[in-house]
Order: C-alpha cells, then sequence, then structure tokens
C-alpha cells in the first residue's frame, strides 16, 4: 500500500434547530400560554486518533464529512435533539492545518487523543423564551445557527524515537530488520524503501520506535527524488543515526555522502542540522578482515566528527547490539531531561 502522508478534506458540523412557536392549548386552559422548546444544538465534527492507523490512505476517497444537524423544537417547551457528532480517525502523529490561512489547528500526538475541528451551531429559541409580563403571547422565535465548514490540511509526521537517513542503498532498511521484527523490503537497486517503515526495538521490558525513511540525494530539500515528502518524518525524531556504505565506496565517496545529507538538513530545517545525529559506518563485512576499523578511523578524522560513530554490519549484525545498547541509555538519559522535538 502506498504511503500517504498528506491529503485536504472538507469538514462541516451540523446545523442547530429551529426554535418553535406553539401555545398551550388543552380542555379548561384555551390560553395556556407559549410553549415553544429551543432546537438542538448541531453536532460537530471531532478528530479522533486512531492507533492502528499508520497512514491517511482512507482519505483518498472519502474527504467531506458532516455531523448531523439539531432537530427543530417542539410543543410543550421540549428541546430539540442534539445532532450527532461526527468522528473522523486519524493516525497518531498528524498535523492539522487550516487550509486556507495555515495556520496549525492541532497536533494529534497523545493515543485517544480527540480534537473538535468545527463546532455545530447553536439551537434557536422558541417563543416560551420570549415571554415576559407584558408580552404574554409572543410570537417570534429564532433559526438556529449555521455549523463551522472549514477545509483542513492533513499532514502525518511519523512518531520515533530514532531515524535512519542517509543516500540510497546504505543499508538503512537492512538495518532496521537487524534490530527489530520490522520486514521492510531490501533490494540492490535505489528507492527499495518508498514510504517510511517503523520498527520497534525491545530489550526486556525497554523499548523505542525506529523510522527507516527513504534515502534522500542531492535537492532533496527543494524536491528532488522522494526526499522533501518524507524529511518531515524526521522531525519528531530524538537520535538520527546517519547510515554511510564504507563496504562498496571510497572513502572520499563516502564522506561527500555525508556532506550531501548534511547540506539537505539544513537546507530543509536549520533546527535538523543541529539535532543530535549519530554516523552509522555499514557494510564492514565487504572490507577485509581488520581494515574495518581503521579505514573508519581515517574518514571520521579527514571529517573532523566530533560526536559518536560506529562501525557495523547490517548484513551480519556485528555490532548492532552495542548499537542498539547505547541508544537505549541515550534515550534514558533524554526522557529524564526533556520531552521529544
Amino acid at each position: 500500500m502506498k504511503f500517504v502522508d498528506e491529503t485536504t478534506i472538507t469538514v462541516s458540523a451540523g446545523h442547530g434547530g429551529d426554535g418553535s412557536l406553539s401555545f398551550r392549548r388543552e380542555k379548561f386552559l384555551p390560553k395556556g400560554g407559549p410553549d415553544g422548546g429551543n432546537g438542538g444544538r448541531g453536532g460537530d465534527v471531532v478528530l479522533v486518533v486512531e492507533p492502528g492507523l499508520n497512514t491517511l490512505a482512507d482519505f483518498r476517497y472519502t474527504r467531506t464529512f458532516r455531523a448531523k444537524n439539531g432537530s427543530r423544537g417542539s410543543g410543550k417547551n421540549c428541546t430539540g435533539g442534539a445532532g450527532a457528532n461526527c468522528e473522523v480517525q486519524v493516525p497518531i502523529g498528524t498535523l492539522v492545518f487550516d487550509a486556507n490561512s495555515n495556520e496549525l489547528i492541532t497536533d494529534m500526538v497523545d493515543v485517544c487523543q480527540r480534537s473538535v475541528v468545527a463546532y455545530g451551531g447553536k439551537g434557536g429559541a422558541g417563543n416560551a423564551q420570549f415571554k415576559s409580563s407584558t408580552n404574554r403571547a409572543p410570537r417570534r422565535t429564532t433559526p438556529g445557527k449555521k455549523g463551522e465548514e472549514r477545509r483542513l490540511h492533513l499532514e502525518l509526521q511519523v512518531l520515533a524515537d530514532v531515524g535512519l537517513l542517509g543516500l540510497p542503498n546504505a543499508g538503512k532498511s537492512t538495518l532496521l530488520r537487524a534490530v527489530s521484527s520490522a520486514r521492510p523490503k531490501v533490494g540492490e537497486y535505489p528507492f527499495t524503501t518508498l514510504y517510511p517503515q517503523l520498527g520497534i526495538v525491545e530489550r526486556e521490558s525497554d523499548r523505542f520506535v525506529m523510522a527507516d525513511i527513504p534515502g534522500l540525494i542531492k535537492g532533496a530539500a527543494t524536491g528532488a527524488g522522494l526526499g522533501i515528502s518524507f524529511l518531515r518524518h524526521i522531525r519528531r525524531t530524538r537520535l538520527l543515526l546517519h547510515v554511510v556504505d564504507i563496504g562498496t565506496e571510497k572513502s572520499s565517496d563516502s564522506i561527500n555522502a555525508i556532506r550531501t545529507v548534511e547540506r539537505e538538513l539544513k537546507a530543509f530545517d536549520e533546527e535538523l542540522a543541529t539535532r543530535s545525529r549519530w554516523i552509522i559506518l555499514n557494510k564492514a563485512d565487504l572490507v577485509a578482515q581488520g581494515e574495518a576499523d581503521r579505514v573508519a578511523a581515517e574518514l571520521m578524522g579527514a571529517l573532523s566528527w566530533a560526536g559518536p560513530w560506529y562501525v557495523i554490519s547490517a548484513a551480519t549484525g556485528e555490532g548492532c547490539a552495542s548499537l542498539t545498547g547505547d541508544i537505549f541509555s541515550w534515550i534514558d538519559t533524554k526522557q529524564q531531561t526533556g520531552p521529544r522535538p
């Protein structure tokens, strides 16, 4: 199924019911007075987080959502029934913008979160509301108010603790398969990954979510390749793992690969360029035995890299346990210091 991460929908809340014009007429009470009830309130349109959803694909064919109108008031001071709400299920991590003003309305980041995005109209007043000492038989009522109608732009940003990024074929999907139960497609050609994949990495009672982001290329921040459609998904990640191929690339090519991704991160979002990032030198199994550490040290020295870096082989699992152990420790520390971005 193709990953759908943004769409535009129209939501319409219910109109309020009209107030009733009625007079009490019973035996022995020919002039019982006004008893017209108020109209019922229109239903709201409510966005609800559904943990089982992970894309916005359900909005491909249904893009208009309407709540029910309130019922008209009636005699005997009976208020009309309220219109039923319209609940729209969205995946966790959905950003909701006003399509006209581009204003952020709500961020659906909590499990079972509910947010009203269009309020129903208030019911009209029946003639009983206008009775007074000087107006014993009012014939005045008011109509129900119209419900809100608005266009919403929905944008999904996956929620993950760790995001994998790098050029195509760096081994990101293979790493995700090695450390979690996720089974993303793996192939020896560019852009094997066409949509973000999530995997859960577990250790006893602890766990974290890792996201495999489709490969970036030069110009991704301005729309080249698949990058700009998916760079937004790493905005919520706490830690970025920059996967680099050292098994089939020359040192100069590896350096260029790292610099390319750094430039695209900075061009897309200045804050992303300063996010915690570890370099993962992958495909060590393709380097001559005993040479991987030396090649890695030379590469990091040429980059003047001061941050953490690891030499692993996602295909054989070499170094993956040490990497995930350090990630667990890092996340435990960050959870004590503040929330995710």
